[in-house]
């Protein structure tokens, strides 16, 4: 069964000087203030869009990961993931850096890379973001 996320936004002002909440709709974990500064100088409190695609990458690289993990055998204890994307203005997205720090028991560097590189293939945010580079470090704890 296919499911469905909601967000919104609501912007005011110019692309400069505005600024904007978005609104995490389907699971009501609140408000979070965006703007064009806390895209592209210093954060100060508020989100990006770049943010919310470093949190979407992280969390669903690290569902894929743990769910290949455990199809393998070798189901992780911990992994602690980050999303690193490089926003350019001017340019747009320019990149995006996954680092990867696992706890799996029985299982060596390399096979847990190997994990790491079929979970950045086969992730479905990965996917979706197939236009940018994904590049990734992986290794066990």
């Amino acid at each position: 069964m296919a499911t469905t996320r909601t967000a919104h936004t609501v912007w005011e002002g110019n692309l400069l000087e505005g600024n904007g909440v978005v609104t995490f709709d389907s699971s009501g974990i609140g408000e979070q203030p965006v703007s064009w500064p806390s895209r592209a100088e210093q954060a100060n409190g508020k989100t990006s869009p770049e943010e919310l695609i470093a949190a979407a990458h992280s969390s669903c690289f690290s569902m894929a990961l743990s769910h290949g993990l455990a199809g393998a055998g070798t189901p992780p204890t911990k992994l602690v993931t980050s999303a690193d994307v490089t926003f350019q203005p001017g340019e747009g997205i320019t990149g995006i850096h996954l680092t990867v720090e696992g706890t799996v028991p029985g299982l060596d560097d390399e096979a847990f890379a190997a994990a790491a590189e079929d979970a950045k293939k086969n992730c479905p945010v990965s996917q979706a973001l197939a236009g940018t580079n994904i590049t990734l470090s992986a290794k066990l704890a």
